[in-house]
């Protein structure tokens, strides 16, 4: 499988070292590291890209396109044609691919942290501004500037420093420190104007974990939520091959210090099934689930 790009491929005998099935990869991974060393300017560069391959192999998801499709259709639909356009993970650019095609003068700006993936995101889009670097770099001048923060976010207990969150000391910026998939939210809703809208892709933690709560409550501050929707577990299994689950989460972003409503109080609290499992109270009638049969556990 894909994870053969892993495998040594310096000379022709670690071949040997291979399985059956990967042996049949073995040349096409060998002219890879060939492209791969011919295009890097020194041997700590090839071992950058290297790193970025072994990365990308183990924890990128791929969006399906068909939810990328569904999500600018329906925006289209209520009339959202966004100019400035912000994707904080790229990828290869399926977001800013797609919006293109409903708002045609739609400027992207494309933050890409992987190498690799970076770089054929250049090549793909050499007329739009790319930037290979995380996201936690993006200055502060572009607070308040996006119309849309739209992508596939990445997820999981990875620390991001970014000094204007590592000193603010209340619990949600600490918390979104040390959760990317929560710093992408709070970022992302720094960085639209207000009425601009955040449409991410993200993990099924955000809205389920009890400790996210101090999250959930800075978003509903200053957000308001447009829709959530939770994505069967096999949305990636045909594009990433692997079973996760995730969330589809719309806010829009609002003045602060209005009252709560109950839609903003429900994404905030969750409620305990009767085996035990937290769910999101945004969920409550579970018609906010793709789903073919409703399975608890």
């Amino acid at each position: 499988g894909i994870k053969a790009v892993l495998n040594p491929a310096d000379k022709p005998e670690d071949v040997q070292h291979w399985t059956k099935t990967d042996s049949e990869l073995f040349p096409l991974v060998t002219e890879l590291h060939g492209v791969l060393r011919s295009g890097s300017e020194n041997v700590a560069e090839y071992n950058r890209y290297l790193s970025s391959l072994k990365n990308s192999v183990l924890s990128a998801f791929y969006t399906p396109p068909k939810v990328v499709d569904a999500l600018a259709a329906a925006l289209k639909e209520s009339g959202v044609e966004p100019v400035r356009l912000l994707d904080p993970s790229a990828g290869t650019g399926i977001f800013s691919e797609t919006f293109h095609l409903m708002a045609p003068l739609c400027e992207a700006t494309h933050f890409e942290k992987d190498l690799i993936t970076g770089k054929i995101l250049s090549h793909l889009n050499p007329t739009e501004k790319v930037r290979i670097e995380g996201f936690e770099n993006i200055e502060a001048r572009y607070n308040r500037y996006f119309d849309m923060v739209a992508s596939n976010i990445p997820f999981g207990d990875v620390r991001v420093f970014d000094p204007t969150y590592h000193n603010v000391k209340d619990d949600a910026h600490r918390q979104a420190s040390g959760t990317i998939h929560n710093y992408f939210f709070m970022k992302g809703v720094d960085c639209v104007r207000e009425g601009g809208l955040v449409a991410f892709i993200t993990s099924q933690g955000v809205l389920n974990s009890e400790t996210n709560r101090p999250v959930r409550e800075w978003l509903m501050q200053h957000a308001d939520p447009v829709s959530v929707i939770r994505f069967p577990n096999n949305l990636f299994t045909a594009t990433a091959g692997t079973e996760v689950g995730s969330d589809l989460v719309i806010l829009q972003k609002k003045a602060p210090g209005r009252e709560l409503s109950e839609r903003q109080r429900d994404f905030i609290d969750m409620r305990r099934l009767s085996n035990g499992i937290s769910i999101n109270n945004s969920f409550q009638d579970f018609n906010r689930v793709i789903h073919t049969d409703v399975k608890v556990g």
